[in-house]
C-alpha cells in the first residue's frame, strides 16, 4: 500500500519482483551472511570481523570475508595477505589465508595496497555487488561482511543487495559511540535486518600483574542499549596489547585469546 515502484528508496521487504538481492555466483555456495557494522570509525570492527572468521575456521567451518569497506579496506593486512586476486571464464577466485578463509578486498585488486580508491558512490557499491555475484565462493559455512563505519551508500547497498542472516554491532565504551550505535541499529530495523548482538571492543584492560581490570574509556554502556533494542551482548573484547601487534604483523590467525569462543552458540546459528 502506498508504493511508489521506487526500490532503490525503499526499506520494506516485501520480496517478489521488488526482491533487490544479487543472485550469487551459480559456482558458489554460502549458508550464513553476517554484516559487521560500526556507527563510526575506530572501534576496531574490521579486527573484529578477522576475528570472528578465525574463530568460525578453528570449529572447523569454513569462513569467508567479504571486504566492503572499498575505500579502508583493512583486512588482508591483517591476514598478511600480499598476493593479488586473480580470476577465470567462471568468475573472480578469493585469496586464501594460511589457515583457507577466503577473502576478497578491494586491496587484493590493487596495483599496490597503499593505492587511494578516489571512486564516485556508484562505481563503489557496485564493486560490493560483485564481490558477492562474481566471486566464486567455495562452500562457506560463514561469511563475514566487513561494512565501512556510518549509515552511507555501502551499508544501504549490503543491507539491499546481499541476503544477511543479521548484523553484528561493533562499538567502544565512549558515551558518544553508544549514541552513533543507536542508529546503525535503528538502519539495520528500517531495513528490516535482525540485530544479532553487539560486540564491545576496548571494553577493559586487565592488569598483567595484579588482574584488576581499569575501564580506559570510561564506564561501558553497552548492556543499556543491548537492552533498549532487545538484543545481546556477544562479548567484551579487553585492550590486547599482544592481539594489536599479532594483527600488525599481519597474524591476526596466530592470536590466542578465547574472547569469542562462545559467539557462536549466543548466536544460535549451527
Amino acid at each position: 500500500m502506498g508504493c511508489n515502484h521506487d526500490c532503490a528508496s525503499c526499506s520494506s521487504n516485501c520480496g517478489g519482483e521488488n526482491d533487490l538481492h544479487e543472485k550469487l555466483n551459480e559456482f558458489s555456495t554460502v549458508r550464513h551472511v553476517i554484516g559487521v557494522v560500526s556507527g563510526k570509525g575506530g572501534v576496531g570492527k574490521s579486527l573484529v570481523t578477522s576475528m570472528l572468521a578465525v574463530t568460525a575456521n578453528r570449529m572447523g567451518k569454513n569462513a569467508a570475508i567479504l571486504d566492503a569497506d572499498i575505500t579502508g579496506p583493512s583486512v588482508p593486512k591483517s591476514f598478511g595477505i600480499t598476493k593479488k586476486a586473480v580470476g577465470n571464464e567462471l568468475g573472480i577466485l578469493p585469496v586464501r589465508t594460511e589457515t583457507g578463509i577466503e577473502i576478497m578486498s578491494v586491496n587484493l585488486l590493487l596495483k599496490n595496497e597503499t593505492d587511494p580508491v578516489v571512486w564516485r558512490a556508484p562505481m563503489i557499491t557496485g564493486t560490493v555487488k560483485q564481490f558477492w555475484s562474481d566471486v566464486l565462493w567455495n562452500d562457506i559455512d560463514y561469511m563475514f561482511v566487513d561494512m565501512p563505519p556510518g549509515t552511507g551508500d555501502i551499508p544501504l547497498t549490503v543491507f539491499q543487495s546481499i541476503p544477511l542472516d543479521g548484523i553484528i554491532v561493533v562499538t567502544s565504551p565512549q558515551e558518544l559511540v553508544g549514541m552513533i550505535v543507536e542508529k546503525a541499529v535503528k538502519m539495520a530495523e528500517l531495513m528490516n535486518v535482525p540485530v544479532l548482538g553487539i560486540v564491545e571492543n576496548m571494553s577493559y584492560f586487565q592488569c598483567p600483574e595484579c588482574g584488576k581490570r581499569h575501564s580506559v574509556f570510561g564506564e561501558s554502556h553497552v548492556d543499556e542499549i543491548a537492552a533498549r533494542y532487545n538484543t545481546k551482548v556477544l562479548a567484551k573484547l579487553p585492550i590486547d596489547p599482544d592481539l594489536a601487534a599479532t594483527v600488525d604483523a599481519g597474524k591476526v590467525e596466530q592470536f590466542e585469546g578465547s574472547y569469542l569462543d562462545d559467539i557462536f552458540e549466543k548466536l544460535g546459528l549451527e
